[in-house]
């Protein structure tokens, strides 16, 4: 997996080319991505005792892991990810172009 929990990433195919979000969940066995507020469903629902009212949710969908890339800010594209190493030994990943280091929330 080349994205994390709470990555900043943008999508770079499909119908929500060039939308960006932050990553919510990781479906690791479908390769699939969650992430906020790109590829909203509706999904109708019966009520239960959870919500009692029941009717059409709308929520975000799974998109395909290789649709999406990070994004980096100094850059401000979408861009791979490379591993380094910090002075304290601690591996980090870092802009393949710019070497900056993407923050994960």
């Amino acid at each position: 997996m080349h994205v994390r929990k709470g990555d900043q990433i943008v999508v770079i195919a499909g119908k929500e080319k060039g939308k960006r979000g932050r990553v919510l969940r990781l479906l690791t066995s479908k390769s699939r991505v969650v992430v906020e507020r790109i590829n909203m469903v509706k999904r109708h629902t019966k009520p239960t005792q959870r919500s009692p009212r029941g009717g059409i949710v709308e929520k975000e969908a799974g998109l395909p892991l290789s649709n999406v890339s990070l994004w980096c800010a100094k850059c401000a594209t979408a861009r791979r990810a490379r591993a380094d190493v910090d002075a304290n030994n601690k591996k980090r990943r870092v802009c393949a172009k710019c070497a900056t280091a993407f923050e994960t929330a």
